[in-house]
């Protein structure tokens, strides 16, 4: 599901203004995840860091609906994800934009839970795919490959985020 990047204007009726108005940070790929980087000598030919199967319940941590969001709050093993080449299945959050998506929300459930206010801050992630790779909008659950971080989203207020999960995507199958 490759295809060109290509950026569309927001519109003021999306639910993830800040991911539609302006490009994601876009973390640097350490050169370990890079499977273009050539392997050591005398190495195992299977990959040095294979991808990681997770679940949205693999990042849940304990919060409060009501209560205000402290990075503390994230556990010591959702860190450890951090920089690794992670693939989690969920559902595409639509938006106007239905084809060659180059950014978009993937959350846990097809509309039957709740993005934006009320939502649980860990049923979503910010996708972002590499360079000269995009994807289809599909009402079916996907499988998103990719570099999994944690990167502060700020909302309208500073203790709600509107995400703290991003994905740099690889594929989208």
């Amino acid at each position: 599901m490759t295809g060109t990047r290509s950026e569309s204007a927001p519109s003021p009726a999306m639910t993830e203004p800040a991911v539609s108005q302006a490009p994601l940070a876009v973390p640097v790929v350490p050169a370990s995840l890079n499977s273009s980087a050539p392997a050591a000598a005398g190495a195992d030919r299977g990959p040095a860091n294979p991808t990681r199967d997770i679940t949205f319940d693999t990042i849940k941590f304990t919060m409060d609906k009501k209560e205000a969001f402290k990075r503390e709050m994230i556990t010591p093993q959702i860190e450890a994800l951090a920089g690794q080449s992670v693939r989690i299945r969920g559902y595409i959050l639509p938006s106007f934009k239905q084809h060659g998506l180059t950014q978009f929300i993937l959350v846990r459930d097809n509309l039957e839970c709740c993005f934006g206010p009320g939502a649980a801050l860990y049923d979503c992630v910010v996708v972002e795919m590499e360079p000269g790779k995009a994807t289809e909008f599909s009402v079916r659950p996907v499988a998103v490959e990719g570099n999994f971080s944690i990167q502060i989203l700020p909302g309208a207020t500073d203790d709600r985020p509107l995400a703290i999960y991003h994905l740099y995507g690889t594929s989208v199958k």
